[in-house]
């Protein structure tokens, strides 16, 4: 199992680690320097007093009657040794060719130490010996350029020593506040650069689980680029998100229509299969009666008129099925035009007179001038259709009402007759295809139900709306609305 370490923890760590190991290797460098240049110090002040040693040592012998150094050192040694106290201000012991100690006695013998520091400088060598806080340095003693004894000066390094203490003290004080302040600053800078990360990441986590919504990052470097980045890609996945659902909408909506469509083409396959096959055995019936009795006047004049009217009736039937399957299969180009209403009416019911004659209906009008833009043709279908529902479903001496009025922006049209009605329950199916009240009224009168679903389809193909306004025993009212063409 892996353990989830967050940025802010890993910036943190990694934040303290640099700042930690910068001031421990800054410290370092510094008290190395320090403790070099004390080194350099102390030993180019004990190398000047070998030198003035050595200077004050031919002097010396060159004073002397007897100048042999070796006679020297044994017998003004301890003489010699304190004039170089004095002139060097540093105790002094003073070691002859074989490491004996010639002049002031040392207080203690000397260490094993001191013992190996000394038999490297009699081989005409400089050494120094460094015990706690006491540096013991040994030079060659020449005379003639022949090392004759041994100078050791003790220098004390307890000075140095506590300036050095006191430096690492500072170092580790001022180190311990610069790094606290350091990180405190630091730990803020950064820590903005991890809360928009963490942000970011809170974002994408959002983003993953279908919340699309992205909080602007108002930063101006490469984390703001990055955030802005995130925030279009955000938009652009909830824009191809709404597009994907407005998609699978139509498409849902597609199949539903297709399935009404398949439902409605099979229904009207049956409708029409149905209403084609009553007027058509109704024809066989009397072709097959005319056969068997040839010689019957009466029942050929009989046949004659019924078959001509079953004739008449496939005729318009046809010609209504071949209109409404235009309608469902076909966009039309429309020849639309400004149409005086009034006069359109009028030529509609002058081509309707003689119907309305025969059945004795009587033709009431209230007709005013205004214009709307249509299909001419297809106005004519529209009132043409009404009309010829008001006529065939009216009682005899009935009365048939037309009438328009201009209601602010639109042309309103009744059509009012005086026959059956319908009834309320099936008010919503009248303008199905091959829908009617009364089945049997329509095959006495040659209809088929399909006047009502075509001037429906036609009047809404002019941006028209049909409805049903009244219906009951004394009749019907279709209420036509069409949109005024400006002047």
């Amino acid at each position: 199992m892996r353990i989830r370490i967050s940025i802010k923890l890993k910036f943190s760590l990694f934040l303290a680690a640099i700042l930690l190991l910068t001031v421990i290797v800054l410290s370092m460098l510094v008290l190395q320097g320090i403790e070099r240049n004390q080194r350099v110090q102390v030993e180019g002040l004990l190398s000047q007093q070998a030198d003035t040693a050595n200077v004050y040592f031919i002097q010396s012998i060159n004073e002397q009657s007897n100048k042999v150094p070796q006679t020297f050192l044994k017998n003004k040694g301890e003489a010699f040794a304190k004039q170089l106290e004095l002139i060097s201000g540093q105790p002094v012991v003073l070691f002859d060719g074989s490491g004996a100690v010639m002049g002031r006695k040392a207080a203690a013998p000397p260490s094993s130490s001191i013992k190996q520091t000394l038999a490297y400088a009699l081989e005409n060598k400089t050494a120094y010996l460094v015990e706690g806080e006491s540096l013991y340095y040994l030079t060659p003693l020449r005379a003639g350029g022949e090392q004759v004894g041994v100078v050791q000066f003790y220098y004390s390094l307890h000075d140095h020593q506590v300036f050095y203490d006191e430096i690492k003290r500072l170092f580790i004080s001022i180190g311990a506040g610069v790094f606290v302040l350091s990180f405190l600053l630091a730990y803020l800078f950064f820590n903005s650069f991890a809360r928009s990360i963490i942000k970011l990441n809170v974002t994408v986590s959002r983003i993953r689980e279908g919340q699309f919504a992205v909080p602007d990052m108002k930063r101006w470097d490469e984390l703001g680029e990055l955030g802005a980045g995130i925030a279009a890609m955000s938009e652009r996945l909830m824009a191809t998100m709404r597009d994907k659902d407005e998609e699978r909408e139509k498409l849902a909506l597609a199949v539903r229509k297709l399935s009404e469509l398949d439902r409605q083409q099979k229904e009207f396959i049956g409708n029409v299969t149905h209403e084609f096959k009553t007027p058509l055995t109704s024809i066989k019936a009397y072709l097959d009666l005319l056969d068997m009795y040839p010689g019957d006047e009466e029942l050929l004049t009989t046949a004659k008129t019924h078959i001509a009217g079953e004739t008449q009736r496939l005729y318009e039937m046809v010609e209504k099925v071949l209109q409404l399957s235009a309608l469902e299969k076909y966009d039309f180009e429309y020849n639309k035009e400004s149409l005086e209403i009034r006069s359109t009416i009028e030529t509609v019911l002058d081509f309707l007179k003689g119907k309305m004659e025969k059945f004795g209906l009587t033709l009431e009008t209230d007709l005013h001038e205004a214009y709307m833009e249509a299909d001419k043709d297809y106005m004519n279908i529209v009132l043409g259709n009404l009309l010829d529902n008001a006529i065939k479903y009216n009682r005899t001496d009935g009365r048939i009402r037309v009438s328009n009025v201009v209601r602010g922006n639109e042309i309103v049209i009744e059509i009012a007759d005086t026959g059956i009605g319908i009834p309320a329950e099936v008010a919503g199916k009248i303008f199905e295809a091959f829908y009617t009240v009364d089945r049997n009224r329509s095959r006495e009168h040659g209809g088929a139900g399909l006047g009502l679903s075509i001037a429906k389809r036609y009047a809404e193909s002019q941006g028209g709306r049909i409805s049903i306004v009244k219906s009951d025993g004394n009749g019907t009212t279709f209420q036509l609305t069409f949109p005024t063409q400006s002047r």
